[in-house]
């Protein structure tokens, strides 16, 4: 019980983190562990999040979103959610940073030298919360 409430903490302060940086939020906020994003006012697709995402050691899905215009193949939004992090341990209070990472790469999509940095923001942040304790 407790493993889930940290992850609904984890995903209502991330939510809040994204609304608070201009993001869309398909269901205004979330009331579980995961939410998704419609990327469309930031002028970027789901496909090129995933792709920025992923060389940033970040991982989300590209996801449809409601009414969306594109293929998908494409699509106009992703999904990100709060369990993976949480079970490495992480807590409210890092909710931002991981926020900012995540804003950084996607506002960096098409810059290797930015999202290596950010990779390596990513490594120095998880360096110590292994991916399974055992």
């Amino acid at each position: 019980v407790r493993y889930t409430k940290q992850v609904q903490a984890n995903a209502r302060a991330m939510a809040t983190e994204f609304l608070n940086r201009g993001y869309n939020i398909v269901s205004g906020g979330t009331d579980n562990h995961c939410m998704l994003i419609d990327l469309r006012s930031k002028n970027i697709t789901g496909k090129d999040a995933e792709n920025a995402l992923v060389k940033a050691d970040i991982t989300v899905n590209k996801n449809m979103v409601p009414f969306d215009d594109k293929s998908p193949f494409v699509t106009s939004g992703f999904r990100v959610g709060t369990a993976a992090i949480t079970t490495r341990g992480i807590k409210e209070n890092s909710i931002p940073a991981i926020v900012d990472l995540i804003d950084r790469a996607l506002m960096s999509k098409d810059n290797e030298s930015q999202l290596k940095e950010i990779k390596s923001s990513v490594l120095n942040l998880t360096k110590d919360l292994p991916l399974f304790s055992w």
